[in-house]
């Protein structure tokens, strides 16, 4: 079975004629005027997979913007980044990468991406980033046949980079830096390349490994190798911080984000998700900083990183949840990602907000 092996991976930035950060008049634009990279997630649509019990979270990523001389403007967790960044004019490299990937490991994919954007005077750019499956994987399915042909013998599964063990009874895939990937047998302390195979990024080979009985035909030392599924891909298509038009905020599967909730004031019984980033809401504000004192109430949006009231969504805390799930007795929420059922409201505090809710999942 050949599956869609991508993560259409979002960065939007922001055009400056939809939002009011910096003027766009042209006399404003002149050479020397700075432009500007808004960065956001459009409302991101999480699904599940059938070979990773986690998806990446778009937090996490790792962003990094550059320079064309290499100046680095930007690099560390996306859900740390600022919301705004004033440049100067010129070439700028975007990046992101879902993590570090510098040795083989098991269930260990990375996603990434890059791309050049040009940032004109006085202006704001838009940038989509597809991030696909850099990386590359081998599955082996071992008969018991194999098993008692060689109970001594070691499988070991290498490339340049380095080598892992790849026991009898392993069920995941292990991960390399696409290349040339061996297979290797250790029986009585010598070591036999059972099969070599080059790999491309984003590709999940799996291989059939037996020992036939006599008579049938097999390969040499009396080892069988097949392919069960060429050229495969693993992992089912999903997008993180895609449009979310298919959220339907019917299960926390299908929650709604928190720019999509916005857009649907006066549901009820509804999930949405985001990420806890303050308490204290009043009509003037939110804290985003500890220690904080309200049980009744906090504030959700988009990415950890937010530090503007008009980009959150107020949540009220009703007397079944508080204990479990304020800010004054758990300021280390801040930052966790949460599910919420309830009734999405116009104002709350004077923002957007999720009230009357029934159920949550903290992530």
């Amino acid at each position: 079975m050949k599956i869609s092996g991508r993560i259409v991976f979002w960065l939007l930035l922001l055009s400056c004629t939809t939002v009011s950060f910096i003027s766009c008049a042209s006399d404003n634009s002149g050479k020397d005027s700075p432009g500007m990279i808004c960065l956001s997630f459009a409302g991101n649509a999480y699904r599940t997979t059938k070979s990773m019990s986690e998806i990446p979270d778009t937090n996490d990523f790792i962003l990094d913007i550059r320079k064309s001389d290499g100046e680095i403007i930007y690099k560390g967790d996306y859900g740390a980044s600022p919301e705004t960044l004033f440049v100067d004019p010129g070439n700028y490299t975007v990046s992101a990468l879902s993590e570090e990937f510098t040795k083989p490991g098991f269930d260990t994919p990375q996603y990434g991406a890059s791309q050049v954007v040009v940032v004109p005077p006085g202006r704001s750019v838009s940038v989509k980033l597809n991030c696909r499956q850099t990386n590359c994987g081998l599955k082996l399915n071992i008969s018991p046949d194999f098993l008692t042909s060689f109970p001594g013998g070691v499988l070991f599964v290498k490339s340049d980079e380095g080598k892992m063990m790849y026991g009898y009874s392993e069920r995941r895939i292990a991960f390399f830096n696409p290349g040339v990937i061996s297979v290797v047998l250790n029986d009585s302390g010598k070591d036999n390349i059972l099969f070599s195979r080059d790999i491309t990024a984003g590709e999940i080979l799996t291989m059939g490994i037996s020992s036939p009985s006599k008579g049938s035909s097999s390969g040499s030392s009396g080892i069988s190798i097949s392919v069960d599924t060429t050229r495969e891909w693993s992992y089912d298509s999903y997008e993180i911080g895609g449009s979310g038009s298919d959220a339907s905020g019917s299960d926390s599967d299908n929650a709604l984000s928190v720019s999509k909730a916005r857009d649907r004031i006066g549901e009820e019984n509804v999930w949405v998700y985001g990420y806890i980033v303050g308490g204290d809401l009043t009509s003037a504000g939110i804290s985003f900083s500890k220690p904080f004192k309200s049980n009744t109430n906090f504030a959700i949006a988009t990415r950890s990183s937010v530090k503007d009231k008009n980009s959150c969504m107020s949540v009220q805390l009703c007397l079944e949840l508080r204990d479990g799930l304020n800010l004054a007795d758990h300021p280390e929420y801040v930052g966790r990602r949460v599910y919420l059922q309830g009734d999405i409201v116009d104002k709350y505090f004077g923002i957007p907000g999720i009230k009357n809710i029934t159920d949550y999942r903290l992530k």
